[in-house]
Formats: C-alpha cells, sequence, structure tokens
C-alpha cells in the first residue's frame, strides 16, 4: 500500500498519461466542516470499456502486458474507504476516464496527503507533452495551477528546464501556503 495520498495520485496520473490523455485535472479539496479530503482525477484520454471499468478495482486485472497484476486503483479505493469515505471510477471509450476519492478528513486511518507540491511538478516536467490543470481548495480558499497559461507564456522554453522546474515548484509551495495557511493534511 502507498503511503501518501500524493503517491496514489502520481499512479491515477500515469495511467491517464499512459491512456494518452492530453488534460489530466488533478482537484484536491479539503473541507474541514464536512471532514471530507477529496481527490478527483479527470482525463481526456482513451477511456474503459464497460469490461475494463468493472474490473479495474480487482488487484489481479491490468491491461498492462508488462506485469500481470495491478495494486494502484485498488489501493486507491481500499485507502479511502478504509476513512469511511466513497471511490468511485466512470470512464466512457473515446471520451476519458474520472476517478473520484472521498476520506474521511480526520479518520484515524487516514495517510497523509503528503508532498503534492513534488507529485505535481514531476507530473508536468516528466510529461512535456500532456497539460495538467491542479487545482487545490481548503475550505473557500483556493488556487489553481494550469500548464496551457504557463506555454503560453513560456513559448519554447520546456517544462524540464532547472529555472522552469523550480518555478514550478516555488509556485505551488508558495500559493499551497497562502490558500492553507501551512496546515499539514
Amino acid at each position: 500500500m502507498m503511503t501518501e495520498i500524493s503517491l496514489n495520485i502520481l499512479d491515477v496520473a500515469e495511467n491517464s498519461t499512459r491512456a494518452g490523455a492530453s488534460l489530466v485535472t488533478i482537484l484536491v479539496s479539503v473541507n474541514t466542516s464536512t471532514d471530507e479530503l477529496t481527490v478527483q482525477l479527470s482525463d481526456d484520454g482513451c477511456g474503459m470499456t464497460k469490461e475494463q471499468l468493472e474490473h479495474v478495482t480487482d488487484p489481479f486485472f491490468t491491461t498492462r502486458q508488462t506485469r500481470k497484476v495491478g495494486l494502484g486503483i485498488p489501493f486507491f479505493k481500499y485507502a479511502a474507504e478504509s476513512t469511511g469515505g466513497s471511490f468511485s471510477i466512470e470512464s466512457k471509450p473515446g471520451i476519458g476516464t474520472k476517478t473520484t476519492a472521498v476520506f474521511g478528513l480526520s479518520h484515524i486511518d487516514r495517510m497523509p496527503l503528503g508532498d503534492m507540491n513534488s507529485t505535481i511538478q514531476t507530473l508536468i516536467t516528466c510529461h512535456p507533452d500532456t497539460d495538467f490543470l491542479y487545482i487545490y481548495r481548503y475550505n473557500e480558499a483556493s488556487f489553481e495551477l494550469d500548464t496551457r497559461l504557463f506555454r503560453e507564456i513560456l513559448g519554447e522554453i520546456p517544462f524540464d528546464s532547472p529555472e522552469v522546474a523550480a518555478y514550478i515548484k516555488e509556485y505551488l509551495f508558495e500559493n499551497k501556503l497562502e490558500t492553507d495557511g501551512g496546515a499539514v493534511i
């Protein structure tokens, strides 16, 4: 089992890039009044057939040819449900996939959110042909990072250049701090 929710997010987002997504949207929403942490990933990748969707939470089902098990989605589902939360996946071939995990925020079994700043930076710098929209909400406050806007500003400068990668991480850190006041989630 993964030790942080951010690693589950990384795994699902990697699935999206393998599915040919041109845009992956990642929403992390903390609501202290309802005691919920919601994680939603959606993409415009190839989507899944009805049969694939029915088996996606089975650890012994995978579409990958390099191994016979796929533990990422089953572990993500278990992590959410073990906190009294919920898990769902919607997908349509040719349209994309949406995965939603709701965690009990203060539940003793909820793993920490982890280092979302590094997760988002890694996804952006390692997948230069995929756009990412990251939305972080903490109660009523929020911020967004949209690589499509960064592309307009940067032109041909790649996201994995050291200066841009460092700026992305700093942007994420400063905006998260401004949004949640440094809350440990």
